[in-house]
């Protein structure tokens, strides 16, 4: 009976973490797409005043675009795009900060506030956890590398995350000095479109997020098609691939156009909805069963881990209600 429990458990289990991911990676996804979109409608309204209305033309061609590059099937052939995408955003974060640190010196300190209500809080957390949502692509890179140095001392992984959250918060804070109240969704909008370095900004940092959507979009489609392509006779596989992806890129190019211009509140769903869930719940339930019994002194990974599960909770019902009411609004 031990068996068939574990054996159900963890077959539901394992289901549920790669149906979690997919939907992850899709809406996540979304978001770039209407990221991309914004930032070029904001780039071409300040030479046509029409631009604005053009938003769904540029959805649908983003569109076309990804559909196109993503049919590229192997992670090791997304190299030079991601090498490319880190690149364009070295020059966006240049150009930001740039502009960032140079009006620091008009602003006056005692007009920012620098301690927000509790409210805001949920949209904190959705958002944080969205900056770090690669968790789905951890391991696929990993196993990728040659000489697997991932954790540990220094290790990539520490490394990197350390880089992203230096930037991030730099980006955040002083963003938050320079401009207050005034600040935006993406701290890009608050550029001026009318002077060349702010238009490179936004050129460089919508093809740094294009293609980074092609990485993000491997995790989704590697899980969907090894659940299938048993079933699918071989010789057909290339077409179903073709199909598969190009019809998963529709998908998600529907969901941001029905999310419209809320991307801050869509950041905050699927920060609090799934990456709460995959990158906080599901780790620390997985700690708990696998040191079963075997938690340290005075039981302390027992104590994190349920510390751990009560901050997801947290800011999977309270992200998610904040979130959905400011997109209802």
């Amino acid at each position: 009976a031990h068996v068939i429990y574990l054996f159900c458990f963890t077959f539901v289990f394992r289901n549920f973490v790669e149906i979690a991911l997919v939907l992850t990676y899709f809406v996540g996804n979304a978001v770039y797409v209407v990221f991309i979109t914004e930032s070029i409608t904001k780039l071409l309204a300040f030479y046509y005043e029409d631009a604005e209305s053009w938003y769904p033309y540029f959805i649908v061609g983003i569109m076309v675009l990804l559909i196109i590059c993503c049919q590229v099937r192997e992670l090791k052939h997304l190299v030079p795009f991601s090498f490319i995408a880190n690149s364009t955003m070295i020059v966006a974060f240049g150009i930001t900060l740039y502009y960032t640190f140079s009006g620091l010196s008009e602003v006056k300190f005692s007009e920012r506030k620098m301690v927000n209500d509790i409210s805001g809080i949920p949209s904190f957390f959705g958002t944080v956890v969205f900056a770090m949502e690669g968790i789905g692509t951890i391991m696929p890179v990993e196993n990728s590398m040659v000489k697997p140095q991932f954790v540990g001392c220094p290790g990539v992984l520490n490394i990197a995350m350390g880089m992203v959250v230096s930037l991030y918060t730099s980006i955040g804070f002083f963003g938050y000095i320079r401009y207050g109240d005034d600040t935006e969704a993406t701290i890009t909008k608050n550029l001026p479109s009318s002077e060349i370095p702010s238009q490179v900004v936004q050129v460089s940092i919508s093809l740094a997020v294009f293609f980074t959507f092609m990485l993000q979009y491997y995790v989704p489609i590697d899980i969907t098609w090894r659940r299938i392509k048993d079933r699918i006779p071989q010789k057909r596989h290339n077409l179903v691939q073709i199909l598969l992806r190009t019809g998963a890129v529709a998908f998600i190019t529907a969901i941001a156009a029905s999310a419209g211009h809320h991307l801050d509140s869509l950041i905050d769903l699927v920060g609090a909805i799934f990456l709460s869930t995959l990158g906080l719940l599901v780790p620390a339930l997985i700690d708990i069963i696998v040191n079963w019994r075997n938690w340290g002194m005075l039981n302390w990974v027992l104590f994190k881990n349920i510390f751990i599960i009560c901050l997801s909770l947290f800011g999977l019902v309270s992200g998610s209600y904040y979130a959905i009411l400011a997109m209802i609004k």
